[in-house]
């Protein structure tokens, strides 16, 4: 049951306001140099966020993380109890092939905003402004901070998260990501992290083969192993996030076919699951490594992990889950159920570093549309996740004191 004040501030958000803010953000690369991550280039993002936040009246604090590649703090002020944090990333993966339209078009057509980043996650980032333009513009001020951190190189390295988590933030009851979701809430995730294995062994003719030592030779061992070790991981699954898994993703290695190869490499995604260390993983993996047989062929392997990014679990009874539950079921939303997530998000450090509760919640399918040709999202999701978002902020905010 909605009181006078949440109907007042959902009287605030209409359907045109978070499509203009979608479509905009989607169309930002568009008008500069389309940029992707890898390697970066959220600039023309970050732009145009900061420009859409002012224009609604919403502090905005931007902060360099390296160069043309800044975080977004858009800050909705209010009292000095817990607030909220709302958490977006403004970098999007490669287009691909495949497109049957102009990735950067924001366009609308069949009840769908179409182009790069519209469902991961521009739609979210949208819903979040509109949200809190909803709550200002009907006057309302929160005991707490509402606060959108919209961070660089989610889709990578995780740089923007990790400066946001070292730098001066405020205080708050809980954390919304808003990626896709198909709006349903996520109270577990898995994590990441990329493995890089480097075989080394020693050149030779390959005329002689016998005088060298093929790397390629030894890294297809690592390659059968590390298959074996995704075998293992399904018999463990998390009940909501699924089993953590192995995955290579590229093998390089040797100069020529007259030459015995010195080197190779293989780059894996270790999926993590919440809890899991990142740490105990890679030694885990030096310990098998070492039970190759390699060293006998004259080889040696060396093993790093160049990317970890912690999963997350929330109890299902947390007053942040009930809060956005009951939020979302009173917003219109479909009320799926409690859900986990397969896919990594910036949440897992907001829960592990910061010890802020997290849930997951947005507009779009991160299965279906995300990372895909033609990608879109739902504009009526783009609404609801608005509503939701606002009526979460007015019900967290000053409860959890």
């Amino acid at each position: 049951m909605l009181n006078d004040t949440e109907r007042s501030v959902l009287s605030q958000i209409d359907e045109g306001l978070v499509t203009r803010l979608a479509a905009a953000l989607v169309q930002a690369p568009a008008r500069h140099t389309p940029n992707v991550n890898p390697p970066g280039g959220e600039a023309p993002t970050v732009a145009v966020l900061t420009q859409l936040a002012t224009e609604l009246g919403l502090d905005v604090i931007t902060s360099e993380v390296a160069p043309d590649r800044s975080n977004v703090s858009v800050r909705l002020p209010g009292g000095d109890e817990p607030g909220l944090l709302l958490l977006g990333h403004t970098d999007v993966v490669p287009i691909g092939e495949g497109w049957t339209g102009d990735p950067w078009s924001g366009r609308v057509s069949g009840g769908r905003l179409y182009g790069r980043g519209s469902a991961d996650m521009k739609g979210g980032l949208a819903a979040c402004l509109t949200a809190m333009a909803a709550i200002r513009r009907a006057g309302v001020v929160l005991p707490g901070l509402v606060e959108l951190a919209a961070v660089v190189d989610e889709e990578d390295h995780g740089l923007g998260i990790r400066h946001f988590l070292g730098s001066e933030r405020g205080r708050f009851a809980g954390c919304i990501a808003a990626e896709p979701t198909d709006l349903q809430t996520i109270i577990a995730a898995r994590g990441d992290s990329y493995v890089e294995f480097t075989v080394s062994g020693r050149h030779a003719h390959s005329g002689l083969p016998s005088e060298g030592a093929n790397a390629i030779v030894g890294a297809a061992r690592v390659v059968n192993a590390i298959e074996e070790w995704h075998e293992e991981l399904a018999a463990s699954a998390h009940l909501l996030a699924g089993a953590a898994t192995w995955s290579i993703g590229s093998i390089t290695g040797g100069s020529g076919p007259t030459v015995v190869a010195a080197e190779c490499t293989i780059v894996a995604d270790r999926r993590l699951l919440p809890g899991e260390s990142a740490t105990a993983v890679l030694e885990d993996a030096r310990h098998r490594l070492s039970e190759l047989g390699l060293s006998a062929r004259g080889l040696s392997v060396q093993v790093r992990m160049t990317m970890d990014m912690p999963g997350f679990e929330t109890a299902p009874g947390h007053p942040l889950v009930r809060t956005v539950e009951g939020a979302l079921g009173d917003a219109g939303g479909p009320l799926w159920g409690l859900g986990g997530w397969t896919a990594a998000c910036d949440g897992g450090f907001i829960a592990r570093d910061a010890g802020i509760p997290v849930v997951v919640l947005g507009p779009g399918s991160v299965t279906q549309h995300a990372h895909r040709p033609n990608e879109s999202v739902p504009v009526d999701e783009l609404v609801t996740a608005a509503r939701a978002y606002a009526l979460t902020a007015l019900r967290l905010i000053g409860s959890s004191s």
